[in-house]
């Protein structure tokens, strides 16, 4: 068994996604981790599978699964299953959050955390490059709705790097219904019910251009998403607390 795995979900992803990859290789090579990487194409409509899959021939730690467009909790549900390591990390492909910043989490699961979720406002986190005035506008207010609605007891439940051990995901993961962006708020609300403990950790963090999720075009779904949330925990009678 691998004491890693990396998944990568990617939408479109094409123009940096290479970087990334090998920014990830290097770091964990040099390190010494035995490592997978599972990069989860969401029916990208450029490159990005061609790519990956031709990165291969060098990287033999990587693998591609291609989907059909589901949404990214569809396609970090699919990568967490078929994980193979001992810890399993999320992270975006614009490695808006360093690679490097994983032994932060794993430092707090050595705690005693189930789980570590990555945070760009909880106390000690560093923004190199901040979102652009609207987005981070709508992020307070979602943040901020979404905290009232359905307690996860998360600052930030969006930021995209979280390391989970490998029977913490096989847990929660099963469970997940939200196939869009907002997966993150109903993973955080399961782990809740179910008793875990969730370390927050402030992360360093830096906006990358180039982002999918457009603030107002999908403040509909979001609102949508986050009520069908709230219903599916009420109804989840099966989930008391461990």
């Amino acid at each position: 068994m691998e004491e890693l795995t990396v998944v990568m979900p990617a939408y479109n992803e094409s123009r940096r996604i290479a970087r990334s990859l090998e920014e990830i290789k290097h770091y964990l090579s040099g390190r010494g981790t035995a490592f997978e990487l599972i990069v989860v194409d969401d029916g990208s409509v450029d490159d990005t599978a061609y790519l990956v899959e031709s990165l291969s021939a060098r990287l033999p730690e990587l693998r591609v699964l291609k989907l059909r467009h589901q949404g990214k909790g569809a396609a970090v549900k699919a990568g967490m299953l078929d994980a193979k390591g001992r810890l399993i990390l999320m992270c975006d492909a614009d490695l808006s959050t360093p690679i490097t910043e994983l032994k932060k989490l794993e430092a707090a699961l050595k705690q005693g955390a189930d789980l570590a979720v990555g945070s760009r406002r909880a106390a000690g986190a560093v923004l190199a490059r901040r979102q652009p005035w609207l987005r981070e506008a709508v992020g307070v207010v979602f943040g901020f709705f979404t905290r009232l609605l359905i307690p996860t007891g998360i600052i930030d439940t969006q930021c995209g790097f979280k390391l989970f051990p490998a029977e913490v995901a096989r847990k929660l993961f099963p469970l997940l219904t939200v196939k869009g962006f907002t997966f993150d708020i109903e993973l955080l609300a399961l782990a809740r019910k179910l008793g875990l403990r969730v370390a927050e950790v402030p992360v360093v963090w830096e906006d990358a251009e180039g982002s999918k999720v457009k603030p107002l075009r999908h403040l509909p779904e979001v609102i949508s998403e986050i009520w069908r949330i709230r219903l599916g925990l009420w109804r989840r009678k099966d989930l008391g607390r461990s």
